[in-house]
Parts: structure tokens; sequence; C-alpha cells
């Protein structure tokens, strides 16, 4: 699904997101319900960034990836935590284009996503290359969600891979 967000395009920088987990739901611009195996899971679009809210018999998730005013916590290059019965998995990083190979890129993408029936992206208007975007999946008892946060005024796109799922019990090996 695509949408243009209706809000101003702020001149955001890609070192300003910052990354949470646990936040209370954050009003959101655009938001995509979906029904994956037994998961809840909702994408929000806060602007140029993000929030997932997954809900699942095995408890709940919220990340928010943001530019929140007084965050001390930056946008981190990986995260593996225990939730409950979960594990989680977060991984960001961040792409610099040259303005030719962003807007090739920001197009690949938003062609992926608007297509993809699990996937949310919204554009800003002002800028043709500007968006937020996320696609989720689930596979094997995981689910799985990748955002893209454009910022092409920097040539720069911040893109994060998340996993969550049942911890799975470790293996005892026998010598034989």
């Amino acid at each position: 699904m695509l949408t243009t967000l209706q809000t101003a395009y702020s001149d955001t920088r890609a070192a300003d997101l910052a990354w949470a987990l646990g936040r209370e739901p954050l009003p959101a611009l655009a938001v995509l319900d979906l029904q994956l195996g037994g998961a809840q899971l909702q994408l929000r679009l806060l602007g140029a960034s993000h929030q997932v809210l997954l809900e699942e018999d095995g408890g709940s998730c919220s990340e928010t990836v943001a530019c929140i005013p007084g965050s001390s916590t930056p946008l981190p290059l990986g995260v593996a935590k225990r939730l409950g019965e979960w594990e989680y998995e977060f991984a960001a990083r961040v792409e610099t284009l040259s303005a030719d190979s962003f807007a090739g890129r920001a197009q690949e993408l938003l062609a992926l996503v608007t297509d993809h029936p699990h996937g949310l992206a919204g554009t800003f208007p002002g800028s043709p290359h500007a968006f937020t975007a996320m696609l989720a999946q689930r596979t094997e008892g995981q689910v799985w969600w990748r955002t893209w946060h454009a910022y092409p005024q920097e040539g720069q796109l911040v893109v994060t891979r998340t996993r969550v799922g049942v911890r799975t019990p470790a293996v005892a090996h026998r010598n034989f």
C-alpha cells in the first residue's frame, strides 16, 4: 500500500533516528493492520519514522525507530534481547548513495513495497524520493519486518531488519 503522508517533509537527518522498545502507540500518519498466522501486526508510519506493534499468544512487542525528542538511545547497529518467551533481533545500517543511485534505489523499494500485500509506504509532498517504507512476513514461526527511511537531501537510506519469535531450547549434545 502506498500513501502520500499529509505532513510537510522536514529536513530530518538519518543521524537523528533513535530506537526504542516498549513505547506506547504514537500518533500515526498511516497504518496497516495485518494478520500473519496467529500474530496481529500493525505497521505504523510516523512521518520519517516507524512503529511496529506485534501481539501474539506469546506476548507483545512495540518497536519504534523515530526522531524522538530527549531520547538517549541512538539507532544501534544491532540488538538481541529476550522478551518473555520471545527472541528479538534488530539490525540497522545506513547506505550513502549518489543522487542517481538514490533515485533508482528509491523507485525500486517503493515498487517492491507498494506491490506487496504486507507492505506499507508513505511518500512526503515536496520530494519524490523522501519516503518511509515497511514490509512484513511470517516464516517458520518467526515474524520479520524490514524498513527503509529515505533522506534524499543527504543521499542516505536507513535500512532496518527485525525478527521476533519464540525461543528455541538449546539441544544437549552427547558424545557417542
